[in-house]
């Protein structure tokens, strides 16, 4: 496998002050791996205090930072760069609580199947590894939606913002402006 540079406009892009000023302040959380006698040895480096503050306990954001350093890629066990994808996506989505920063590390793990996934139906050399590959991709991309979904759900609490765009009321009619609440069983009921 090659390594790649990204270019933009005679910016080296894989150095944060060409994506914008702040990202070059920034320091994200990011893990170094190194396979020694069949043992993968994770090494946590950057900024971790939202990962932290989300996941409320160490071993919750330990966790994270060991299933994310075995994600790997293709024909590899362990691969940093998609590890520290993962560590930056749910660094970059400021997780709430631990519920998120779980959730956020499925997402982000669905992300990169997806791909492989969308990669693969590319390069399919018969209809059978297409429609695999394609039903697979199918089943990624409609859990992913879900994912987002369930995160913005998850994130307003439940709560349902109703906007009124008009109303009509009609001669002798009243209205009400403002917020009705209704406080249970009506005086006359028992």
């Amino acid at each position: 496998m090659t390594s790649r540079s990204l270019k933009a406009k005679g910016k080296d892009m894989d150095q944060p002050a060409a994506w914008s000023p702040t990202a070059a302040n920034v320091d994200p959380p990011r893990a170094e791996l190194k396979w020694e006698d069949e043992v993968l040895h994770i090494t946590a480096r950057g900024k971790w205090d939202r990962i932290l503050k989300g996941a409320s306990t160490v071993p919750v954001a330990d966790m994270v930072l060991s299933q994310a350093a075995c994600l790997g890629s293709h024909k590899k066990r362990a691969d940093e760069k998609s590890t520290n994808f993962v560590l930056g996506f749910v660094d970059a989505m400021q997780p709430r609580d631990a519920a998120e920063v779980l959730l956020l590390t499925q997402m982000a793990a669905i992300h990169q199947a997806t791909l492989m996934l969308a990669r693969r139906l590319n390069h399919v050399e018969n209809i059978p590894q297409q429609d695999a590959a394609e039903r697979a991709l199918n089943k990624l991309s409609r859990s992913y939606a879900v994912q987002m979904d369930t995160l913005k759900r998850y994130r307003s609490k439940g709560q349902q913002v109703v906007r009124v765009e008009r109303v009509t009321v009609e001669n002798g009619a009243q209205a009400v402006v403002g917020n009705v609440n209704h406080g249970g069983r009506g005086e006359d009921e028992t």
